[in-house]
């Protein structure tokens, strides 16, 4: 009875809030462009794909995919100096109970150096976000709902396009970065509307990394994002690399949930999976989360190019 008291809770808050739901990535330092466009290009040329399997083993729990592709023109430019743009394409779906949700965010980003090794990034994203409701798993509650009652045993679809933009402070070692997502708020949209418009979201992320000796290195992420309408989240991670070739770490997200890391780096290739465990007092199910991550280079292999050189956020 406890279960299926907390999964009611659970589907009620995201209805009622789904417009501004949350979508939780343990490994964010490595999809940092995906949270700020002013990130794009920032670890070069390469494509990412990410699975998240949120309470694994429960019906219509969260599933998450996520695949990305990021052009740093300076990987085509054989000048003296060379071309500081950036491009990418992000693509994520995620499902959830009724909901069905597509995303795709074109980024554009540009850097300025400012010294020898430090760079300002600004970025800009367009985000065309897709939205399908299958009236035929609506739970009683939603049924009642005069917005969506409406589609009960039958299907809306709803179109938002909206933008992001970021800003960040980068250097090899150390980063710091401030994005605001849904810039106008989803106030283009088209199709069934089923959901109120969207609040702006600031994302705040920071990370540091340095090589210990020839054979460690460590590296720490740091998180926080507002929204107007749900509480603050912030979340943060600390991994130790050895000898180039194996990470391990853990992580927090405050009130929410802890996990532990775990990567292989391959030279051309590298993977990660997390197992997140969702604290008791946070009012999620008690089933267990997976994530899975691959990182592909495009255009250089996972080795490194001087002694300082770390090779993961």
């Amino acid at each position: 009875m406890k279960k299926i008291y907390i999964l009611c809770f659970c589907f009620l808050f995201v209805f009622e809030l789904y417009g501004q739901s949350r979508k939780y990535i343990s490994q964010f330092s490595h999809l940092q462009s995906y949270f700020n466009p002013g990130l794009t290009g920032y670890e070069g040329s390469n494509f990412r794909g990410f699975v998240r399997n949120q309470w694994a083993g429960f019906e219509g729990a969260p599933k998450t995919y996520f695949a990305s592709l990021e052009i740093d023109v300076a990987d085509f430019s054989k000048n003296s100096d060379p071309d500081k743009n950036a491009l990418g394409i992000n693509i994520l779906h995620d499902q959830f109970g009724p909901f069905v949700e597509s995303e795709l965010v074109a980024s554009y980003a540009s850097r300025i150096q400012v010294s020898e090794k430090t760079f300002l990034r600004l970025g800009i994203g367009v985000n065309l976000n897709s939205i399908r409701l299958d009236g035929t798993n609506l739970s009683t509650e939603q049924a009642l709902d005069p917005l969506v009652g409406q589609y009960i045993n039958g299907f809306a679809d709803m179109r938002v396009l909206d933008f992001n933009i970021g800003m960040a402070i980068t250097n090899a070692n150390w980063y710091i970065s401030y994005a605001v997502h849904n810039v106008n708020q989803g106030s283009i949209s088209s199709g069934d509307i089923f959901m109120d418009r969207r609040p702006r979201v600031g994302v705040l992320q920071a990370g540091y990394r340095s090589a210990l000796s020839e054979n460690l290195a460590v590296a720490t992420n740091f998180m926080y994002r507002s929204q107007r309408d749900l509480p603050e989240n912030i979340e943060f991670n600390f991994k130790v690399l050895m000898m180039d070739k194996i990470w391990l770490g853990a992580g927090h997200r405050i009130d929410y949930a802890n996990n532990f890391q775990l990567g292989i780096i391959f030279p051309v290739m590298r993977i990660g999976y997390v197992y997140e465990l969702p604290m008791v007092k946070s009012f999620l199910l008690p089933n267990t989360t997976h994530e899975f991550l691959a990182v592909i280079p495009l255009f250089r292999k996972n080795t490194r190019e001087n002694k300082h050189e770390v090779l993961i956020w």
